[in-house]
């Protein structure tokens, strides 16, 4: 079995895969669920100049220290560039990365620059007027407003993660992800929940620039919003456990 790595999206921490890790175990797998450094129970540590490096850093630190290989490397959300940087870092202990509603971003391209102009507007409003000029406050996570993200929540699951959820060091989305000329190969899995396969290849045949390298990855579809730890658990440790055998 598998040594897997969760790595949580923005605003969360290792909490979020709370319910995802317990079945993970249960099929064999050792789980290391990491909280980043300024989110969450490390939340005191957040700083301006916490950014994608020390993300990545945290990342390496964790496989490294537990002395990891064959690693089944998941991100979730906007933690595809860290995953993608520890990818690049120590290729030799990765066996795989693994994408959930989410998948590497080309080179020179931050988190910020994959949402729309007025989203990035709103956000810079936000991290001028609520963050102190460096955290992302968190969303209100309201399903009126974003139905398709946060389809398949409950309002048990929305009090948990207004309860948890901490504010987004900034730089972590401002910073791009300066990846070497030659990035190794490691093989990739997407785990696509408010997407489909079928529209990463429609995209990528019109020669979309970021689901261009996704087409050529391990596709797989769990139908749900963009928060498929707490909507959909069971379904994304199966399926997590069928991609590291």
């Amino acid at each position: 079995m598998a040594d897997i790595v969760l790595v949580p999206g923005f605003w969360l921490g290792a909490w979020a895969w709370e319910e995802v890790t317990p079945e993970l175990k249960a099929a064999g797998h050792d789980v290391y669920p990491l909280t980043l450094t300024g989110l969450a129970d490390r939340a005191a540590e957040a700083t301006p100049d916490v950014d994608v490096c020390t993300h990545i850093e945290d990342i390496v630190r964790l496989v490294e220290d537990n002395g990891l290989r064959d690693v089944v490397l998941v991100g979730h959300s906007g933690a595809n560039l860290p995953v993608a940087g520890a990818g690049d870092r120590i290729p030799e202990r990765i066996a795989r990365i693994v994408y959930v509603d989410a998948g590497p971003l080309p080179d020179g391209m931050a988190v910020i620059d994959f949402n729309k102009p007025q989203t990035q507007e709103e956000w810079r409003k936000q991290v001028a007027e609520e963050g102190d000029g460096w955290q992302l406050p968190v969303p209100p996570f309201d399903p009126a407003a974003d139905p398709d993200n946060l389809a398949g929540l409950t309002s048990e699951h929305l009090a948990r993660i207004a309860e948890l959820a901490t504010p987004q060091p900034f730089a972590t989305a401002t910073r791009p992800l300066d990846r070497p000329m030659v990035p190794p190969y490691t093989p990739c899995s997407v785990i696509a929940a408010t997407f489909t396969p079928e529209q990463v290849r429609t995209l990528a045949d019109s020669g979309n620039p970021v689901f261009k390298p996704m087409a050529g990855m391990d596709l797989h579809h769990l139908p749900t919003g963009h928060w498929p730890m707490f909507s959909r658990p069971t379904g994304l440790a199966s399926l997590l456990d069928e991609i590291a055998r």
